[in-house]
């Protein structure tokens, strides 16, 4: 029995706190129970299932399986530490690819175009003397340089990017995994056994991005097998990112792994670059999109935050 333990994981704009009990079972027997837990929180409530993955995280469990929150109330209290107060400073590492005119990602996709809409130059008829301006225009499939895959680009009727949560894809708690390329191409469940994986971002990094933009990406690339997708939503994980062309084996027409991870409503990250740059855990993963309507791809700035 755990009792009484205070969290101040969650970011810190309001004075309110949840109170709550909770019980966990391991898939391998037994289980653990707390009281009177709390957590600061924005807004007004926060889902079961949430509560979960702090728990679990938290406490660095492994096995969880069913699990309860009970007794569950909000309440005002001021928040016991604030945001920036320990004056630690925040390190970020980008993971993403430049878009640049005639950029090809996927073969057979037709290059990005970037071009002035709005030159400086014609610009300078238009505004006051001394005041110009640039207005680019970008011609581009979706699927260009880094970008996130949600649950539309597989399933029609999935969540596009207009429905998908900043916090499905910013500030997760990270994990990188290493899969060198040169060692295999197939990853499989075996990469990730014995790892803390539920709630988390997980970055396999194969270092296939050294051959980015050269005719050798596309060919021959590492990819994860179907039996490690279905591990990977069986773990809860939030999304999966790769280093390299595609999260599937593209020689194959079947896409087991978007199929999987997708169903699961796990974002997933290709193109990424830069992996070998991050501690294999302590950092926090995002990579955001546009609110898209009726779109399920789009380019992202992926970003680790250390620190």
């Amino acid at each position: 029995m755990v009792r009484s333990k205070r969290w101040n994981t969650m970011s810190r704009n309001n004075e309110k706190r949840v109170v709550f009990d909770f019980d966990l079972q391991f898939t391998n027997g037994g289980g653990i129970q707390g009281q009177d837990f709390r957590l600061d929180i924005d807004g007004d409530d926060i889902a079961d299932t949430e509560l979960v993955d702090y728990i679990v995280r938290d406490l660095r469990l492994l096995m969880v399986g069913p699990a309860r929150i009970l007794n569950k109330r909000v309440i005002v209290e001021p928040h016991k530490r604030r945001a920036g107060t320990n004056g630690a400073q925040r390190v970020y590492v980008d993971l993403s690819h430049v878009i640049e005119d005639g950029l090809v990602t996927y073969p057979g996709l037709p290059a990005a175009r970037i071009c002035d809409y709005l030159s400086r130059e014609r610009s300078r008829g238009i505004y006051a003397p001394g005041t110009e301006f640039q207005i680019a225009k970008i011609e581009m499939v979706a699927n260009t340089g880094t970008y996130l895959d949600c649950p539309s680009h597989r399933y029609e009727h999935g969540h596009d990017l207009s429905q998908i949560g900043p916090e499905a894809c910013a500030d997760l708690d990270g994990i990188v995994i290493r899969a060198d390329h040169r060692q295999g191409r197939a990853i499989d469940a075996g990469f990730f056994r014995g790892k803390e994986l539920r709630g988390r971002a997980v970055l396999v990094h194969t270092g296939w991005d050294a051959y980015w933009t050269t005719p050798d990406y596309a060919v021959d690339h590492p990819y994860l097998t179907e039996d490690a997708a279905v591990y990977l939503r069986d773990c809860g994980v939030r999304l999966v990112g790769i280093d390299s062309m595609n999260i599937d084996d593209t020689r194959s027409n079947s896409r087991p792994v978007h199929s999987t991870l997708l169903g699961a409503d796990i974002l997933i990250v290709e193109h990424l670059c830069n992996l070998g740059a991050l501690p294999d855990e302590g950092f926090a993963f995002s990579a955001i999109a546009p609110k898209v309507r009726g779109a399920g791809t789009f380019p992202v700035r992926a970003l680790a935050r250390l620190g």
